[in-house]
């Protein structure tokens, strides 16, 4: 059954120049957030001491963060943790040297004179200069992905390809990190998996595509590259649509019933599929256009005398008509 028709023919390169500004809009928006609210980085990269509890009742989060700011505790967090009788309390490394150990065993003392019974399920502590190195670690495995990305394809296609997909890639990656910054998402190592699989995730749907025009580009014998390039979208529009559609299904399931373990983690990878899923009809194949990519530079080198390859009409429906 073909939810999506196989012959649709949207010129969706006619909004090519909406779309690079609104991306350009939403990259300044997300790159002004990064640099005026940052990321809210997690214990992985900060430092700290994080306590899981367990209520025999649901607590009011306001009366545990009463409770600790009673016993001197300031800048730590307090969220649920899969249920509501679940929390975490996460408390960032200070200034007086204490252990986690004791840190622990403060808060412990501290909620169970408020509410007897609770029970402590793990402690864990990430010291600040893991927490640096963990960073910078995510921060390199995101800048070699890149690299190798732009090796790959200029091997497999053509360098303006290249640029081009890996430009599609840091627009993503951008739009990613800025909607989390925005609304102040949990940054840990769980989202560096995350950003690298949207980046993966991306990256497949815009070989896909190029694949896709490189074969448009050898085979109709009419057709700018605009033209070509709006046909090869159309044509893959359903395997797009469906991929995309699937994904953020299993994706959503993640996030309202996988736990808080893995709320940022399902979050990042919803807002990267929905955003890959728009640059790879908007701004993949756009940018490859506006670097000059043409017929000639795909077209295989023909040795003289050699039979001709197979050659289609381009379909009407895609014909600039007013060329």
């Amino acid at each position: 059954m073909d939810i999506i028709k196989s012959d649709t023919k949207i010129n969706f390169l006619k909004y090519s120049n909406v779309a690079l500004i609104l991306s350009g809009l939403v990259l300044i928006v997300s790159i002004v957030s990064l640099s005026t609210r940052g990321l809210n980085f997690g214990l992985d990269f900060t430092g700290g001491t994080l306590i899981e509890l367990h209520y025999p009742e649901a607590p009011e989060l306001s009366d545990v963060r009463q409770v600790l700011e009673q016993q001197g505790f300031s800048e730590f967090v307090v969220q649920t943790f899969g249920t509501a009788s679940d929390i975490v309390v996460r408390i960032p490394v200070g200034d007086d040297g204490e252990s986690s150990a004791d840190i622990s065993t403060r808060v412990l003392e501290a909620l169970s004179d408020a509410v007897p019974d609770i029970e402590m399920r793990r402690v864990e502590f990430v010291g600040p200069q893991i927490g640096q190195e963990l960073a910078e670690q995510g921060g390199l495995a995101l800048l070699y992905v890149l690299i190798g990305v732009l090796i790959y394809i200029s091997f497999r296609f053509q360098w303006r390809f290249a640029v081009g997909a890996v430009g599609a890639l840091i627009h993503d990656v951008l739009l990613v990190v800025g909607v989390l910054s925005i609304f102040q998402v949990s940054f840990d190592l769980t989202v560096v998996a995350a950003i690298l699989a949207v980046i993966g995730y991306s990256l497949n749907d815009t070989i896909v595509l190029y694949d896709r025009l490189r074969e448009n580009f050898q085979v109709k014998r009419k057709g700018d590259p605009h033209e070509l390039t709006n046909l090869s979208i159309n044509q893959m529009l359903g395997r797009t649509l469906m991929t995309s559609l699937t994904t953020l299904l299993v994706l959503i399931a993640l996030f309202y019933f996988g736990g808080e373990i893995i709320h940022a983690f399902a979050y990042t990878l919803i807002v990267g599929v929905v955003i890959g899923t728009y640059s790879s009809i908007y701004i993949a194949g756009n940018l490859a256009i506006k670097l000059g990519v043409s017929k000639q530079d795909l077209m295989p080198v023909q040795k003289e005398g050699a039979d001709q390859p197979d050659t289609e009409i381009l379909p009407e429906r895609f014909r600039n008509r007013n060329a």
